[in-house]
């Protein structure tokens, strides 16, 4: 028996006369999750996906748990083919359904026709794989309210396809439809679960991660890369940008005031991300900032660290509570990483009482005891790219 998977667009349905491009932008992203198992035939007709390879599909089970972290998929299931004839629909749906029915005890028959010259219409479908199903599986009875078990039975243009219930995709809009970003990858829980809410925007990611040795140690940097290679089943090709931060901190701490030392922090970062967007082509910037979460965190302090951005920052947390963003993460298998206690530059050095509220004009005048231009141009000549 012959098994495919089928799969429903998501929200690009609702595009114009552009759809076809995002169409194809999933097609490719479909194929990319599926390489390693080989080559695969992908098609789109009437929102349908159909997922497909020379010879049928060897690991399934592999397949579809890959398909189902692309985004753009509303939802997909996996799908017995047959002739659209009714005595093989009949054999096909008793066969690849039995396992589920014979531990179900009520189930019904939906039908999908879209080939209108079937000699069939869907209620009459329904009908009669109904009793067939009802004639050959004892103890089962027919609910059409809240059945156990759902047979649905779609007859296409190409063949008939008989399954047993769906699981929803990941949604979104298909990965690299929307430009491209750079995250600001720490080694938290947050970072990863914004980096993985703009993919699903169909944002396209590069990351960058700060390191500070000899204060976070090989452990912190395996962490990240952990972490980066986490995100790559949602985000392929993602390039991971290490920058070596130590010496802009020791000069912070040496030099600036200690409460303002975490905003002066950040607007480094943001500089230094700048660049990394530009070496990447990203035309945005993302941060897992979630308002009000830390002293550097608060509305006074974003505006400053935005304010000498050179791209648009993204925050995709920033109204929600760390619980929804923990959920988040253990959703996308980050949450037991991000956890591990190593630290990273933004433990390093942190004042004992941040300002929460501070002022642009202090500090530029913190910033004015450094030299800003040299400690960027050393600190980007020391970048790091990294393919994940």
């Amino acid at each position: 028996m012959k098994e495919i998977i089928l799969a429903k667009c998501g929200e690009l349905v609702l595009k114009g006369l552009n759809r076809i491009s995002f169409e194809k932008t999933l097609i490719k992203n479909i194929k990319l999750a599926l390489s390693p198992l080989g080559e695969f035939k992908v098609s789109v007709v009437q929102s349908t996906i159909y997922i497909d390879k020379d010879g049928g599909i060897d690991d399934i089970e592999e397949a579809y748990e890959r398909v189902k972290r692309v985004f753009g998929i509303a939802a997909l299931s996996r799908a017995a083919v047959c002739e659209k004839d009714m005595d093989a629909i009949r054999e096909t749906a008793l066969a690849y359904a039995r396992e589920k029915l014979e531990s179900a005890r009520s189930f019904k028959v939906m039908s999908k026709r879209s080939d209108k010259r079937f000699a069939y219409n869907s209620p009459q479908i329904c009908s009669d794989i109904g009793a067939y199903l009802l004639k050959n599986i004892s103890g089962l009875y027919v609910d059409v309210h809240n059945p156990d078990v759902v047979v649905t039975v779609e007859v296409r243009d190409f063949a008939a396809y008989i399954h047993c219930g769906s699981d929803s995709g990941a949604g979104g809009m298909p990965y690299g439809s929307s430009g491209k970003a750079c995250l600001l990858l720490s080694g938290g829980i947050d970072s990863p679960v914004a980096g993985y809410m703009m993919a699903k925007r169909g944002l396209k990611l590069s990351a960058v991660h700060f390191l500070s040795p000899p204060y976070t140690g090989e452990l912190a940097k395996q962490k990240v890369l952990s972490l980066a290679e986490k995100l790559s089943d949602y985000c392929p090709g993602m390039e991971l940008y290490l920058v070596h931060f130590t010496k802009i901190q020791e000069q912070i701490k040496n030099n600036c005031r200690e409460e303002l030392f975490t905003v002066i922090m950040r607007r480094f970062m943001i500089r230094l991300a700048d660049i990394a967007a530009d070496l990447s082509g990203a035309g945005a910037l993302v941060t897992g900032e979630s308002l009000g979460q830390v002293a550097s965190q608060t509305l006074g302090a974003l505006s400053i660290t935005d304010e000498l951005s050179r791209h648009i920052v993204l925050r995709p947390l920033i109204g929600m509570d760390k619980e929804e963003i923990i959920s988040i993460s253990r959703k996308i298998d980050t949450f037991e990483t991000s956890v591990l206690p190593y630290e990273d530059c933004c433990t390093v050095f942190t004042p004992r009482h941040p300002k929460t509220r501070p002022v642009l004009s202090e500090i530029i005048n913190e910033e004015n005891k450094l030299d800003i231009d040299t400690l960027v141009k050393n600190a980007s000549d020391m970048i790091t790219v990294i393919k994940i």
